[in-house]
């Protein structure tokens, strides 16, 4: 007997927050959010449950979405088999993380949407992604593969059972190893193992899809700043130069698509995500630190201008990405025809336009079904990018021309840990270049979380979106954003952005720490909806919490000098060490905290006015420099002890020149005399400069 959906509501979504279970409030699909009143209905009624996890601007969500669970056959064959729960990946990345395991253990890959089916009590039996309507070329559909499923949960539980028991147990962490030593050796395998897999033509690493991965490339640039090896840095260039003439970047509104489905970079899965622009932005700052191209500087400029106009949030915070689609068809909204381009521009324009962006009669974007061009154009630069200074015009035009189309839709929900790394990018920026806005926008987004999205007690909350914020922080709200505070300090040297990172990072230490093995959880320990509570350090599309909390913890160690953050950094990376020795490619973000660890590694401290322009000439040569490795103080001159001073008690004692800013700077647990000349500081530095 197929069970209605409740009536008045479409179904139980109809009141969520997240923009992608709303996207679904009116399926014929009896769907339940994640929670008790779900499995407590499984178990009474003695069925499995269908879970199915995607996100707002997910394209094949979006696909599976129109052909199955908008259809009624569908939804009346899985209402009657099961008890359905939708749930947004980005608003719980720890059941998400679950369930992506599962789904690999049992099919070898994973992805979204992602579909599980479980018993009452959490235990998956089966997985797969995506899921056509009907059967089509060997890959079973919905109308053929639902009633399987109930035939064999009713007819043959037991082997269900076991099976789900069987991976289950395969979900348990691993027994821990004893540490396996880390050094130079383990960050040279990594470079090697990178180069191996690097594609010297089209930039980026291994074939088709092609992800950015910028975690990698901040590796790389530590590699060529530590060892001097000049293929590191030129596989860091000609990956960046190819991503940003590639169609993956919006050569008309800036920003980046989320990855190239082919290893061209050209064409891109069109969504656009807050993280990718963050992270790029942060490898092009430092790219632009090493090689000094301006076309780098201009590249992240760009991201922010796109992120500031298009992602800003009223209240100061940021959103968390656009969609793919519009019109219903991937990519439709940054596709042009060349009659398209005759008709935004002056004649004497499309010739230019049309060879700049590679925009041709015939086309060359292919229809997903049929493979045939359809006339429509991915915009991208190829060879030498062109300087005519027309051509900014003509970019402005098509964009507002642009703008009269339809819009892909807007994931408007605000995440805490997004927050986190738009933050330390923008903050970032204001350093490398110099530009106050960024730190005002990084000012106003950390300003936002502080205020709307912390718990009475300090504890930081996931999600906000409609005036309401909720779902409780997870590792990566804490760890994304004790990186942002610390870079914003670097900006503003306001002293409590540190103090909010310290307090952070100890509560923390207090909800995620493993006691018994080290290193973090995901999740906290009341977490009683999870099957297992995960420990994961492998850095993908973003980095992981662990990895992103080993560097919050060695530079906060570094500016407090408090030992046992650098020990918790110690027990961190031990806790990883075996799985980092074996395949050290895979932990790059991670490997950035080892590169630290083990040195040189500085503090440098500037005792001056803060309001003297000297001081900022002196504080703007020191940021400029690729120096990775360092943190930055300002001690306000003057004897009373400043509110640095109470987060870094060593600086009490170090005292200025009323002739000028001095400088302090301390190498691996020893200091230097103290200089007011500027270039003699960067020599220590880096004695190469």
């Amino acid at each position: 007997m197929a069970h209605d959906a409740p009536t008045g509501t479409g179904n139980r979504l109809i009141h969520e927050k997240s923009p992608y279970l709303l996207q679904h409030a009116h399926n014929p699909v009896d769907w339940h959010p994640w929670g008790d009143e779900a499995f407590e209905r499984a178990r009474r009624e003695d069925r499995p449950v269908f879970l199915s996890i995607g996100y707002a601007t997910c394209h094949w969500c979006h696909v599976m979405a129109h052909e199955s669970f908008e259809d009624v056959e569908v939804a009346a064959l899985m209402n009657d088999a099961f008890v359905c729960i939708k749930l947004d990946r980005e608003e719980r990345p720890d059941i998400d993380g679950v369930y992506m395991t599962v789904c690999q253990m049992m099919t070898g890959s994973g992805g979204w949407p992602l579909t599980i089916v479980m018993t009452p009590d959490r235990q998956p039996f089966f997985a797969a992604t995506y899921i056509p309507r009907a059967t089509r070329f060997g890959r079973m559909g919905m109308l053929e593969l639902v009633p399987q499923i109930q035939h064999i949960w009713s007819t043959r539980r037991g082997e269900l059972l076991d099976a789900a028991r069987q991976i289950t147990d395969g979900l348990q962490p691993a027994a821990p190893t004893d540490g396996v030593p880390l050094g130079r050796e383990t960050l040279d395998l990594a470079y090697h193992q990178l180069h191996r897999s690097f594609d010297a033509q089209q930039g980026g690493f291994g074939r088709a899809p092609k992800f950015p991965t910028p975690h990698t490339l901040l590796f790389l640039l530590r590699h060529h700043h530590r060892t001097g090896d000049a293929d590191a840095l030129r596989m860091v260039c000609t990956t960046l130069e190819a991503m940003r003439r590639g169609g993956i970047h919006d050569q008309l509104g800036f920003g980046f698509h989320r990855y190239s489905t082919d290893e061209r970079w050209l064409v891109p899965h069109f969504e656009k995500m807050l993280y990718d622009q963050a992270q790029i932005a942060v490898a092009c700052l430092e790219a632009y630190q090493v090689t000094g191209d301006e076309a780098q500087a201009r590249t992240a400029r760009q991201i922010f201008a796109y992120v500031l106009r298009d992602l800003g949030a009223p209240e100061g915070g940021l959103y968390s990405a656009e969609d793919a689609d519009s019109e219903g068809v991937e990519g439709k909204f940054y596709l042009w025809t060349l009659a398209q381009l005759q008709e935004a521009l002056a004649p004497d324009d499309v010739e230019l336009a049309a060879a700049t962006f590679r925009v041709a009669a015939q086309g060359n974007f292919r229809d997903e079904a049929s493979g045939r061009r359809t006339g429509a154009n991915i915009l991208h630069q190829g060879g030498v990018e062109r300087q005519d200074p027309r051509l900014e015009t003509i970019r402005e035009r098509l964009l507002q021309h642009r703008n009269l189309r339809p819009r892909p839709s807007l994931d408007d929900k605000q995440l805490t840990d997004w927050n986190g790394l738009m933050i330390a990018a923008l903050a970032r920026g204001a350093q490398v270049l110099g530009d106050a806005t960024y730190a005002d926008a990084a000012r106003r987004a950390a300003h936002f979380v502080r205020e709307r999205m912390r718990q009475p007690d300090g504890h930081l909350l996931h999600r906000f979106r409609d005036g309401e914020a909720g779902i409780v922080g997870m590792l990566d709200d804490y760890a994304f954003m004790g990186w942002g505070l610390i870079e914003l300090y670097e900006a503003t040297f306001d002293p409590a952005h540190l103090n909010w990172a310290l307090e952070l990072t100890h509560l923390m230490l207090e909800r995620f720490w493993d006691t018994e093995h080290g290193g973090l959880f995901l999740a906290r320990a009341d977490a009683t909806d999870l099957l297992v509570r995960q420990k994961t350090a492998h850095d993908g599309a973003i980095p992981s919490g662990n990895s992103v909390a080993l560097s919050v913890l060695l530079r906060l160690a570094r500016i407090s000098a408090d030992a046992t953050l650098e020990q918790r950094a110690e027990e961190l990376m031990r806790a990883f060490s075996a799985r980092i020795a074996a395949a050290p490619a895979a932990y790059t973000h991670m490997l950035l905290g080892l590169d630290f660890a083990i040195g040189p590694a500085h503090e440098v401290v500037v005792v001056a006015d803060p309001a003297a322009p000297a001081t900022r000439d002196v504080l703007r040569a020191l940021q400029r420099p690729f120096l990775p490795n360092k943190v930055l103080l300002l001690r306000p001159q003057g004897d009373a002890p400043s509110e640095l001073c109470r987060v870094a008690p060593f600086t009490a004692d170090q005292k200025g020149s009323p002739d000028g800013p001095t400088i302090y700077v301390c190498q691996d647990f020893h200091c230097h005399r103290p200089t007011r000349d500027v270039g003699q500081a960067l020599r220590l530095l880096d004695p190469r400069a």
